[in-house]
């Protein structure tokens, strides 16, 4: 088996010199470029306009930007006010942040009035690095996929999160967006296929399913490169969209290999992985195995070395698979 050539993902996918950028860039140009499409397209801030890469519709569109300084609570606030008088805010902080200390006001003022607010979460995953802990959102995905109402995304690279912005800016309806502070390959093209709501597959196999989501999405592609050699052909999904997710992508896979992975820089109770097993419990059955954060808080470190010590590395994914191979 080998890559879908329908992806269109980059030709030297698997190289050393793979091109590497923040998936937070693709949302500084999605938001300039949804910002030109809309004039009702607004940003708000809180007070990390540079890090959250708000910063690029700052200067395109100075008199469309507000910043709220330190105050997520009423950055969410306010913005769900503007999107009932027309407008379609944009509100960016670190996840940790927004929509980790804000939660109550997005669920509350936001979600249960359905209005058009886009939350956009910065720097999650514990390849924040050594801002540590504290900064290092690793339950933002649990927390806002179980909000009523709210689109939950998580793109791969940074043209997968131009494509989210842009995508979101047009949904009817409160949207999460999470992305990451670190460079991560940039393996995806401008024509790689993207739609809130449908995963794609990367990889076709027939021994396992890897489902992943965000930057690791490239990890479980290098994992299904070194089982191939080995005799193991692995289906490599790009699950981005946590909610609504999926499912018949995700079951017409398991249905033919009959065993699943999941890969996500997130907890991995109440993430990606666990919807994925609420579908397959619903439908179909099978062994499954989970690669993310094992109920654990991050730590400071070197990110590269942080994804590898918390067991979210190739090398675990190729355990993971190992492991589900085994199981009947």
């Amino acid at each position: 088996m080998a890559l879908n050539p329908k992806a269109y993902l980059a030709a030297d996918l698997l190289a050393k010199t793979i091109l590497k950028k923040p998936t937070r860039d693709g949302y500084g140009d999605g938001v300039v470029e949804a910002g030109k499409k809309n004039p009702n397209v607004v940003v708000c801030c809180a007070d990390l306009t540079e890090s959250t890469r708000s910063l690029a519709f700052k200067k395109a569109f100075p008199e469309r930007f507000v910043q709220f300084g330190v105050s997520e609570q009423s950055l969410a606030a306010v913005a769900a006010g503007m999107a009932m008088a027309g407008k379609v805010p944009f509100i960016s902080s670190y996840a940790m942040f927004s929509p980790g200390r804000n939660w109550e006001m997005i669920r509350t003022n936001i979600a249960l009035n359905n209005v058009n607010v886009k939350i956009m979460g910065a720097h999650a995953g514990v390849s924040v690095g050594p801002d540590g802990a504290t900064h290092q959102a690793v339950e933002d995905m649990a927390i806002t996929r179980v909000i009523p109402r709210m689109t939950v995304i998580a793109p791969c690279d940074m043209h997968e999160t131009r494509k989210a912005t842009i995508a979101a800016a047009t949904l009817a309806g409160p949207v999460y967006v999470r992305f990451a502070r670190e460079k991560t390959p940039v393996f995806t093209t401008n024509k790689t296929p993207f739609k809130i709501g449908r995963a794609e597959t990367f990889r076709f196999g027939k021994h396992a399913t890897i489902v992943a989501c965000g930057p690791l999405v490239h990890t479980a592609l290098l994992a299904a490169e070194v089982l191939a050699k080995k005799g193991i052909d692995c289906e490599v999904i790009d699950n981005h969209t946590v909610k609504p997710m999926d499912a018949r992508t995700i079951l017409a896979s398991a249905r033919k290999t009959r065993r699943v992975v999941t890969v996500e820089e997130h907890q991995v109770h109440g993430g990606m992985g666990s919807r994925v097993a609420e579908i397959l419990a619903a439908s179909l059955p099978v062994p499954m195995e989970f690669v993310g954060m094992q109920d654990r808080f991050g730590e400071s470190g070197n990110p590269e070395e942080l994804i590898e010590h918390f067991g979210m590395g190739v090398s675990a994914v190729i355990a993971a698979v190992r492991k589900v191979m085994k199981r009947k």
